[in-house]
């Protein structure tokens, strides 16, 4: 541990710390990645006037006159200074140091990115602190857009029709607010957490720090609400307010790239251990990392739109699937915004992390997911470091994890399955299953046996 250097009094390891974490978070606070990737409000009724046969009208000029907020040579001076200030205190290897040390780094990318919007530098940048659809999931040499065509032909085989009653898009956003308070007040306590009407967001809902924002106008399901509760309240409010709680390792309040697989993957994988996602919903985060590996690949923004109209979606959902993909990037192709490729990705990762950590003895680690914006490589050093108060263990934890009695049990049968299934012929009785009416399922499964 590298001795202080500054002069005046004394300062301990956790003081310097938390110094050097209140410098990251509150230069952080101006830099806003994806308001600064909003396209203008004519773009997609200019892109239907077309016809849907010209590619929207966003040029390097469009996000010019999109300010930042900020200076970003400045800014990314100071995260490069917050760098240089980490080693000097803290030491080159020290493990929190060396958190410490990539988040700035990363931000200071970020800044970066920023201001390469509409160029092919831009996919660069994202590529650098997204990831790509071409990288090899953390753990292993398979890359993550082949867990992606994997998952896309499970999916299409699914037929939502026939596994259950239809899920009827009814409810007002304003019932939905009135439900999701009265839920999350039973999870986090009374005015924790405001759920509130949004006008101004493009999704359906979107987290805080401490709060949901509901798009005013759209109407849900009861598996919407189901989901909106896990994904945005337990996963991402919660990893944010326990973040906030951090007296020292106050970084974890705030997420830098590095930490988006983690966070999104946790909330993706929350909803399928609750039982709350469903094929469809599934489909629809799968579909990003197909479409971001398309445009990887040379596929135009006029390509991509096109792709998810072959997949079902009505047209104002395959604007606004493409527009995620392209925003920032090259709509000509080959220079993509990655940050979609992290769902597929983040769930299996988050799935092994778990299924390794219980296995190897370790299960007191899965708690510290929820410590704050973690990247999974960082869990260990996180909870290592507890006993000294550098970190705190997280207030708010989905009772499945607190309680890991389901989950263990539930982890090792599907791992003991999937080693007992693992090149073997399915029984008979599976293969004769549906096959009479599907004759390139039977087609499916003799290639796969």
């Amino acid at each position: 541990m590298a001795d202080e250097q500054s002069p005046g009094p004394w300062r301990s390891y956790k003081e310097r710390v938390a110094s050097l974490a209140t410098r990251i978070v509150d230069g952080q606070r101006p830099i806003r990645i994806l308001n600064c990737l909003k396209w203008g409000p004519g773009v997609r009724e200019a892109f239907f006037a077309s016809r849907c046969r010209e590619l929207p009208q966003v040029e390097r000029e469009s996000y010019d006159a999109l300010p930042l907020g900020f200076d970003p040579r400045h800014k990314i001076q100071e995260f490069r200074d917050i760098a240089d200030d980490v080693v000097r205190e803290l030491g080159a290897r020290d493990a929190i140091g060396n958190i410490l040390l990539q988040t700035a780094e990363e931000y200071a990318l970020a800044v970066e990115m920023l201001t390469a919007r509409g160029s092919a530098r831009f996919y660069e940048l994202s590529r650098r602190l997204y990831g790509s659809a071409k990288d090899p999931v953390a753990g292993g040499d398979r890359p993550v857009r082949d867990y992606a065509i994997e998952m896309y032909r499970l999916l299409t085989n699914l037929d939502e029709d026939e596994l259950g009653p239809k899920p009827v898009r009814d409810i007002p956003a304003s019932t939905v607010v009135t439900v999701l308070n009265e839920r999350l007040s039973q999870f986090f306590g009374d005015g924790t957490v405001r759920v509130m009407l949004d006008d101004g967001i493009v999704a359906d809902a979107a987290a805080g720090s401490d709060y949901v924002k509901v798009r005013e106008g759209a109407l849900f399901s009861e598996q919407d609400i189901a989901v909106l509760e896990v994904h945005e309240g337990w996963v991402h409010v919660a990893t944010s307010l326990n973040g906030q709680r951090q007296p020292v390792a106050r970084w974890l309040a705030k997420g830098p790239p590095r930490t988006a697989s983690a966070q999104e993957g946790l909330a993706a994988l929350l909803e399928v251990l609750t039982l709350s996602s469903h094929p469809n919903r599934a489909r629809r985060l799968n579909d990003r990392v197909l479409a971001v590996d398309k445009a990887e690949d040379g596929a135009s923004f006029l390509d991509v739109f096109e792709w998810f109209r072959t997949e079902g979606y009505d047209a104002d959902q395959c604007f606004w699937n493409t527009q995620r993909v392209f925003r920032g990037g090259l709509l000509e192709g080959s220079g993509p915004f990655t940050k979609g490729i992290v769902y597929t990705r983040g769930i299996v990762e988050n799935y092994e992390f778990l299924r390794h950590a219980i296995a190897s003895g370790r299960a007191d680690l899965v708690r510290w997911l929820f410590a704050g914006k973690v990247h999974l490589d960082d869990v260990a050093v996180l909870a290592g470091r507890a006993h000294e108060g550098v970190v705190a263990a997280p207030q708010y934890v989905p009772e499945m994890f607190r309680d890991l009695k389901g989950l263990a049990i539930w982890l090792g049968i599907s791992t003991f399955w999937g080693q007992v299934t693992t090149g073997s012929r399915p029984p008979t009785s599976w293969q004769d299953v549906g096959t009479a009416q599907n004759p390139s399922l039977r087609l499916e499964r003799r290639q796969g046996s």
